[in-house]
């Protein structure tokens, strides 16, 4: 008998609505370890660690930081003066450019991923067992 995909959908929406709430009601002194370390504006920490993955044109860059295009275009110029980026031709649409982290870019993410973000209190109400299924669930929905 097929699974009630109508209640699957509405139970995923609940759980990842309490998930996300959980991190963003509990980031704030991270983010401003982060800002108080390394002088930027979290928008630009965003694209960093983006850039940190892969290089990106612009609109690649808007679409996975969430941010408008003028938005994306300051962060990048003010990430670009504070030698943190690169842009260099697209290798095959000469009308827009790849940006990429430059060595100075690939410090401050190294500095980033070091500040130090312990779980939250709530994390503490969960038994070891607990804690594994956790990171069972987590390694599948990201794919390690």
């Amino acid at each position: 008998m097929p699974a009630d995909t109508t209640a699957d959908h509405r139970l995923a929406d609940e759980v990842w609505r309490t998930m996300a709430a959980v991190v963003f009601d509990n980031r704030d002194a991270w983010k401003r370890d982060v800002i108080d370390t390394t002088g930027l504006p979290f928008s630009r920490v965003r694209v960093l660690r983006r850039l940190a993955k892969r290089a990106m044109t612009a609109t690649e860059i808007a679409e996975a930081a969430t941010m408008d295009a003028p938005a994306t275009s300051v962060a990048v110029n003010d990430l670009e003066d504070r030698g943190l980026v690169v842009r260099t031709a697209h290798p095959t649409n000469r009308r827009c450019k790849v940006i990429s982290l430059t060595d100075a870019g690939r410090r401050v993410v190294a500095t980033i991923e070091g500040i130090d973000d312990p779980a939250p209190e709530p994390f503490t109400a969960l038994s070891a067992s607990e804690l594994e299924t956790l990171r069972t669930i987590l390694a599948k929905l990201t794919g390690n």
